[in-house]
């Protein structure tokens, strides 16, 4: 599952390893553990660990690997017993990290994951070589894609409601607008609780950290510089109770 990331080109390797592709069939065996229920949280890692093992085979694994910011981890998935979740390790990290379904609202993740299942069966916008790249991926039954999407949608990125906390477009919102509408729709404060928020900002400012290292941008010291203290105590104020 390629999830694209701007400026990330393949270096082309020797053409004969191609056809070796990403080397799937051993995962089979854990595949059908994972798929099994109350597959644990360390079942699915090494489900992980093995994915990545197949990238440092693949002469394509350096792109992979730096399509989405190695920050997500399955201890963080929501409902990581579901059989949602299961899909999403089995099926997303055999071809990146592994990605937060709050990465997206619920109106976005259909096309995108649409984009998905096509380059898992070998189509898309790379052409042969997207149909060398994904030799051995498997991609998700109709009943299965019809479950992971909807896993996706139910746990992705609940937009903030300006009507709801006017203070976004006031002076103490402003780090919290410019930072986190960088990569998604504002998230709606009340997602999470004042003690759960620094923690997820956290993660947030690891993942702009290393686009800018994928991407190579340097900073600039004409930018607005962006206060995390400003961003919690936001979140922290409109945060969820509880």
């Amino acid at each position: 599952m390629v999830a694209g990331a701007p400026g990330v080109i393949a270096r082309a390797g020797d053409p004969a390893q191609y056809n070796r592709g990403m080397h799937f069939s051993a995962a089979l065996p854990l595949v059908l553990l994972v798929l099994a229920a109350g597959a644990s949280a360390q079942d699915l890692q090494q489900l992980v660990e093995q994915a990545k093992r197949r990238w440092a085979e693949s002469p394509h694994g350096p792109m992979l690997e730096r399509i989405l910011p190695p920050t997500f981890d399955v201890r963080q998935l929501p409902a990581p017993k579901s059989r949602g979740a299961r899909l999403a390790v089995q099926y997303c990290v055999q071809c990146h990290n592994l990605p937060n379904p709050a990465m997206h609202h619920a109106a976005k993740w259909p096309p995108i994951f649409e984009r998905m299942v096509v380059r898992m069966k070998g189509k898309g916008n790379m052409g042969e070589l997207m149909h060398e790249m994904m030799a051995g991926v498997e991609a998700p039954a109709a009943e299965e894609a019809e479950l992971l999407l909807a896993y996706l949608q139910k746990y992705s990125q609940r937009p903030l409601d300006p009507r709801k906390y006017p203070a976004v477009n006031l002076p103490e919102g402003q780090s919290f607008k410019l930072a986190c509408q960088q990569c998604h729709v504002l998230p709606d404060p009340q997602r999470h609780t004042a003690s759960e928020w620094p923690a997820v900002v956290a993660r947030m400012e690891k993942n702009m950290e290393w686009m800018n290292r994928v991407v190579g941008n340097q900073p600039d010291p004409r930018e607005i510089q962006l206060k995390v203290e400003e961003i919690n105590a936001f979140l922290v104020k409109y945060a969820r109770r509880g």
